[in-house]
């Protein structure tokens, strides 16, 4: 249930953040093969936001790439399953674009990457992954032709260029990684974003029938998470009530306006007369401004013949 309700929770992150620089697919069906992509993104030309924001995301995206989160470190067979759906979906792009007579360089194929909490030095030395010098701590690539890496969360620089991936992490870096978004601006759309997808986490887990002791924990950890959202629900529900009630009110007031104005003009209020203060109150500002001026010298079948 853990690992479920956890890879939910990294896809709709991942979505949330790269569908404007691309388009995200969640379990993509490998070709020929009875396996799944966590996350498959194809970048597009022009991104429609500001990627700075994104951090490390934005230089992931750069490429087609499979996304794979890991909520505790894969064992060496979880690895080598996430290498051989990064090699048929190369192989299969190769054969798409051999039909249509085009080519792909090395550099532009696939990436993989790995995301997990923790990698241990036995992991990495069994795969030949090392540092590079024009990545972050934290990022450890295989041998060049594997296009693969991965991403130690444990290990990344607490900044906020690596924010959206910390919050993927467990214990005190995942803490942290949820203090910080608290700590955004409550203007900021992605606090209130990513709020929400971790309140959803929360309810989720304690909707479930067993809990075990790491996910109390997570819990835990959500908790804050979880009351911010909740207070800017109802902060923005009370804003946008106040808003409505301004509207309404304001509607309310013209609509007395009109029928005092009626009433003054004809001696009473009938069903005749009545019946024309919505559509009047529908003009655009002018024209209703300058009905409301003409009103004195309108006769009652002018006023009525205008609106019937």
């Amino acid at each position: 249930m853990s690992k479920n309700l956890f890879d939910q929770f990294a896809k709709q992150l991942f979505e949330t953040f790269l569908s404007p620089l691309g388009e995200v697919r969640t379990n993509l069906e490998v070709p020929g093969e009875p396996k799944f992509i966590d996350i498959w993104f194809t970048p597009r030309n022009q991104p429609s936001i500001n990627t700075e924001s994104l951090g490390i995301l934005a230089e992931i995206a750069t490429l087609p790439c499979l996304l794979e989160p890991f909520r505790n470190q894969p064992n060496p067979f979880e690895v080598r399953s996430c290498l051989s759906k990064l090699f048929h979906v190369q192989a299969d792009l190769q054969r798409q674009l051999k039909r249509q007579q085009q080519t792909l360089s090395e550099s532009e194929l696939p990436q993989l990457w790995i995301i997990t909490p923790s990698a241990s030095e036995d992991l990495l030395s069994m795969f030949g992954a090392t540092l590079s010098e024009d990545w972050l701590e934290g990022v450890y690539f295989l041998p060049k032709a594997l296009k693969t890496a991965f991403i130690a969360i444990n290990k990344l620089p607490r900044t906020p260029e690596t924010l959206w991936l910390r919050i993927l992490g467990k214990g005190v870096i995942q803490q942290q990684a949820v203090e910080e978004v608290i700590g955004f601006n409550p203007n900021d759309p992605r606090r209130s974003r990513i709020l929400k997808l971790l309140a959803t986490w929360k309810i989720s887990m304690e909707a479930s029938a067993i809990i075990e002791e790491e996910e109390r924990e997570l819990i835990m950890t959500l908790s804050q998470a979880y009351l911010e959202w909740e207070q800017e629900t109802q902060r923005r529900g009370i804003e946008q009530g106040i808003q409505q009630g301004i509207q309404q009110g304001m509607q309310q007031g013209q609509r007395q306006v009109v029928e005092n104005l009626l009433k003054v003009r004809f001696g009473e209020l009938d069903e005749e007369l009545a019946a024309i203060i919505e559509p009047m109150l529908q003009l655009p500002p002018n024209e209703y401004a300058a009905l409301l001026l003409q009103l004195s010298s309108l006769k009652r079948e002018e006023l009525l013949g205008r609106f019937s």
